[in-house]
């Protein structure tokens, strides 16, 4: 297979490096199809509540194309959002030998599946359920997801959380492949030494005293991220000589600042764009993610922390959990929602700062074997998968066909 048709929502920073891998290395015709144009021009965030555009690079080097969005309101927050008629004539035109969804739940990605497909589709998500669904209505929704899923070759996992979710929902192993969910790990380590300067002198810029150890957050203010658990949590704790790092904007900001209003140690700076995020994660000395809900899906900043060599605490809502945070290891984790859980945790990692620096240590050579590189090695396998299948499917018909139907 040498047509690599990848159809997504929108250019994101995680993303497009490995796009840029696949193109650079993998010998494949790699064309990507994006269905909205947020995060290359200045739109409005609606949860971090500032305007956006990202100043890393995100559309050079790999091919790809806008496909236009008739949604009245595009976007990723309903499904409407991202409406694309034309996909499938775009598709078309560029003939590929498969289509990678990053993601289904839209209207184009729906049309997609109800037609006829110009290729074999194979789906790379993030969802899992962590968090438990009974009852009837669960049951529905639980065979109608299953019937998309075959609509899919192939489905490529990112963890095991989402392995587990593909399994409940009836996917056979035989489908599924090893694809993790990585971030542009050469560019977060490429100055450590210049990174760390360049943290200790924005620390000071904050006003954090140098005998500190930082507790850092670093998202969007949101209900499902619990940045209020964190801050409950932390004077709960009550660790000397540490600090409490709240990165970002949202709509909790207003209660996140009057809940610390006359803590010295409770310290806020806005969003930060991604130039300057290795900075961000080296401010800190251990990243706290307490998300509560089915929401996140893995948590990115813990790939981005941990290349920083920085330890993590996170919820058991939390994707990428079961993968990243080897508790003891690399990090800890907690019941989600509980908050004297969380203040157990804090206590246990800020009491010992060698050891804290042993889990940082740990974390950035554990998260090391999550990259692009990994990730390609997956989607390749699944390729190779699908042409052996492709192969005995025209031995056994006597033709050669140029796609196979999925059905």
């Amino acid at each position: 297979m040498s047509r690599l048709a990848v159809v997504t929502t929108h250019p994101v920073q995680y993303y497009a490096p490995w796009f840029r891998h696949l193109a650079g290395v993998t010998g494949l015709d790699v064309r990507v199809f994006y269905l909205w144009d947020f995060g290359v021009t200045d739109r409005m965030d609606p949860t971090f509540g500032v305007r956006v555009t990202w100043d890393v690079p995100l559309l050079e080097g790999y091919l790809h194309e806008f496909v236009p969005n008739r949604s009245r309101q595009p976007g990723t927050g309903h499904f409407w959002g991202i409406n694309n008629p034309d996909l499938q004539k775009r598709l078309a035109s560029f003939d590929p030998d498969v289509v990678l969804c990053i993601g289904y739940n839209y209207a184009t990605f729906v049309r997609l599946l109800a037609w006829r497909p110009v290729a074999p589709l194979i789906l790379r998500g993030d969802s899992h359920r962590l968090v438990p669904q009974t009852g009837w209505k669960a049951d529905l929704k639980r065979r109608a997801i299953a019937a998309v899923f075959r609509r899919f070759a192939a489905l490529l996992y990112v963890g095991q959380a989402n392995r587990d979710y593909y399994s409940d929902h009836e996917v056979s192993d035989d489908k599924l492949f090893f694809c993790p969910h990585a971030v542009d790990n050469a560019r977060f380590t490429a100055d450590l030494a210049g990174t760390a300067t360049a943290a200790a002198e924005w620390r000071g810029e904050l006003g954090i005293p140098v005998d500190r150890t930082v507790v850092l957050f670093a998202g969007k203010f949101e209900t499902k991220k619990r940045p209020l658990d964190l801050l409950t949590a932390f004077r709960r704790a009550a660790v000397p000589n540490t600090a409490l790092l709240f990165v970002g904007n949202g709509p909790l900001e207003a209660d996140l600042r009057q809940l610390a209003a006359g803590h010295p140690d409770v310290y806020f700076a806005p969003f930060q764009n991604q130039s300057v995020m290795p900075r961000t994660y080296a401010a800190g000395d251990l990243l706290v993610l307490p998300s509560y809900g089915s929401g996140e899906t893995w948590g990115l900043c813990v790939n981005e922390a941990m290349c920083l060599t920085r330890p993590v605490v996170v919820s058991s809502h939390v994707g990428c959990g079961q993968d990243l945070v080897k508790p003891g290891h690399t990090g800890l984790i907690f019941p989600a929602g509980d908050v004297g859980g969380l203040t157990n945790c804090l206590r246990e990692a800020l009491g010992d700062r060698d050891r804290l620096r042993a889990w940082g240590q740990a974390a950035a050579e554990h998260v090391s074997q999550y990259s692009y590189g990994t990730a390609t090695a997956g989607l390749l396998d699944c390729l190779t998968a699908l042409t052996s299948q492709r192969t005995r499917l025209n031995r056994t018909a006597g033709s050669a066909p140029h796609h196979v139907e999925v059905r």
